[in-house]
């Protein structure tokens, strides 16, 4: 096989992988139809003359992929095997389904460096396509062509690259203490005291906390139990509608059973009516045969007799089918009854669970009942302790008052 040099070639491949190739349906926009009917080869090609890349791929003598890959082109990877693009130029969408994610990655890795190759051909500026080696032919086993690292990562370092740039902001903000009591700031004594007064108006007592994680125990168990219970109530419904379809099957197929079992009752009779008139036949030859009778008649009934014979036969025919098909029908009724001693074991367990779930219900109505107590509880805890906070405010200050008065009375007993 001759080696092509790639000056020669107007356009030459770098990478080549198999995939099995889809397109978009064009009047729904939703579904995908199979362009190759088996996994086929899925090059992509760089064109040295134009300066362009392109996707293509050969099905047979008929090109299913012709995508000239743009900057604007995007290649999604929507599962763990398949990647579609958007081709606005051929007004499709293309998809790719590949044997191995391993496949799909150097796929979409080939289209990244690609399509970075083709946004600085179209900004002008010099690309570097994929080096390939001049010794070597394409590969088609999903592998790019032969390339040296060193020279590969030395191309991809010297490219100019793209930086994002983010706008980021920073708030500060600025902590202010305000009074809202109206009062100025006369002495440091004043501001200890309502210091040491507002230190009385915050609830930080043991009580609320014990009270605020009991509730939250009771909400948690509370919304544990619900769950339990709507999970349960699901699987007692979908039991319910197994069971009833078990019976409706068992039904028909009894049905069935007794209407073959009839059937084959109905062809013994003729079977043996058959047999009986063959024997009375056979009979009425031989008395033939003694009377030396006419040679007509005797062929007469021995054709007569010929034909009730393969009738016989056939019937008998008949017979071994229905019996095969009664045996058929009583494996099936046996399949029937395991089946529906299970829907029976099925029902028993549906109804413990709807006991069980009657007992969830009780005990998630006495948790509501305890939480709404606890929570009334807790209401008149608060009310009397805010209670307390405003007796205790208002002895502070009266206390604060009668300080004041001694402290003017020493005053004026010593200015006197």
């Amino acid at each position: 096989m001759g080696v092509l040099s790639p000056r020669k070639l107007p356009e030459q491949p770098i990478f080549t992988t198999k995939a099995h190739v889809f397109q978009i349906d064009p009047d729904t926009k939703k579904n995908w139809i199979p362009a190759s009917k088996s996994a086929v080869s899925v090059s992509y090609y760089y064109d040295t003359t134009r300066n362009t890349y392109r996707i293509i791929s050969v099905d047979g003598s008929k090109a299913i992929v012709n995508s000239t890959i743009t900057p604007g082109m995007t290649f999604t990877k929507t599962s763990q095997k398949f990647g579609q693009w958007s081709d606005p130029r051929a007004n499709t969408v293309y998809g790719l389904g590949f044997s191995s994610e391993q496949d799909l990655q150097k796929f979409i890795e080939k289209f990244k460096e690609v399509k970075e190759m083709t946004r600085q051909a179209v900004s002008q500026t010099p690309p570097i396509p994929p080096s390939t080696n001049q010794n070597s032919a394409s590969q088609v086993n999903g592998n790019e062509e032969s390339q040296s690292p060193s020279s590969s990562k030395h191309a991809n370092s010297s490219q100019p690259r793209q930086f994002l740039h983010h706008r980021s902001s920073s708030l500060s903000a600025m902590q202010q203490e305000v009074y809202l009591d109206g009062t100025t700031d006369t002495s440091k004594q004043d501001v200890n005291l309502k210091e040491r007064r507002n230190s009385f108006n915050t609830p930080n007592s043991p009580n609320n906390s014990s009270n605020n994680a009991a509730e939250s125990q009771l909400k948690y168990e509370n919304d544990r139990l619900k769950l339990a219970l709507a999970q349960s109530s699901t699987n007692a419904k979908k039991w319910e509608v197994e069971l009833q379809t078990l019976k409706n099957n068992n039904a028909r197929l009894t049905a069935a059973l007794q209407e073959s079992t009839t059937n084959v009752e109905e062809w013994k009779k003729q079977l043996a009516a058959y047999k009986e008139e063959s024997a009375k036949m056979k009979k009425k030859i031989v008395e033939l045969e003694k009377r030396q009778s006419g040679s007509e008649q005797v062929a007469a009934l021995q054709t007569e007799l010929q034909q009730l014979t393969e009738r016989l036969e056939r019937v008998q025919l008949d017979n071994q089918d229905k019996q095969d098909e009664i045996n058929q029908l009583s494996l099936r009724l046996s399949e029937l009854s395991a089946r529906e001693t299970q829907s029976s074991t099925l029902q028993n367990r549906c109804k413990k669970l709807e006991e069980e779930n009657d007992h969830l219900r009780l005990k998630v109505e006495d948790l509501q009942r305890q939480l709404s107590e606890r929570n009334m509880s807790h209401d008149q805890e608060s009310s009397e302790l805010l209670r307390l906070e405003d007796q205790l405010g208002n002895k502070v200050t009266e206390l604060y008052e009668i300080h004041e008065q001694i402290i003017s009375l020493i005053r004026k007993e010593s200015h006197s």
